[in-house]
């Protein structure tokens, strides 16, 4: 079975899902996050290319990841826009390549909506972003948590 890419607003049944695993993962880095919210985030992002936007990866009927094109990622650093924001690929799904093609799908969304420098931060995967181009724009202190900003600019993807 392949990988297929459709926007969450597509496929809305996984929004829980997807909502309880961005919980999970970073909560301690964001005041305030719980599922409600996320799932209130998540309507906003109605579909297509445009500024919010969430893209998940799904193999068959079982989400695998995820990624976010957003114009705010969080409260405490405002100074850098749009966002790579929530990439997330499930625990036993990792090491496919599935995180490197979610990326390069948001670069690609970015780099067609005219965006000129992409942003991210993260705390811990800034060697898998330096791979992939990403470079170190700022570090920054989230609720005590040293994390890096990260920028790019955005590219197209490879005709297929």
């Amino acid at each position: 079975m392949s990988v297929e890419y459709v926007w969450l607003s597509e496929a809305p049944g996984h929004a829980q899902q997807l909502a309880e695993w961005h919980v999970a993962e970073w909560s301690p880095l964001i005041p305030g996050f719980n599922v409600p919210g996320m799932l209130d985030e998540f309507a906003t992002h109605d579909g297509g290319l445009k500024i919010p936007t969430t893209l998940i990866a799904l193999e068959g009927d079982a989400l695998l990841g995820s990624v976010s094109l957003l114009e705010n990622d969080h409260d405490d650093i405002r100074a850098y826009s749009p966002w790579l924001a929530s990439l997330y690929v499930r625990p036993d799904q990792r090491g496919r390549g599935l995180g490197v093609d979610l990326v390069r799908r948001c670069e690609d969304m970015a780099q067609r909506l005219g965006v000129e420098r992409l942003y991210l931060y993260t705390s811990g995967q800034e060697p898998f972003y330096r791979k992939l181009g990403w470079q170190d724009v700022a570090t920054v202190s989230l609720r005590g948590v040293c994390a890096t900003v990260m920028g790019i600019a955005p590219r197209a993807l490879p005709d297929a």
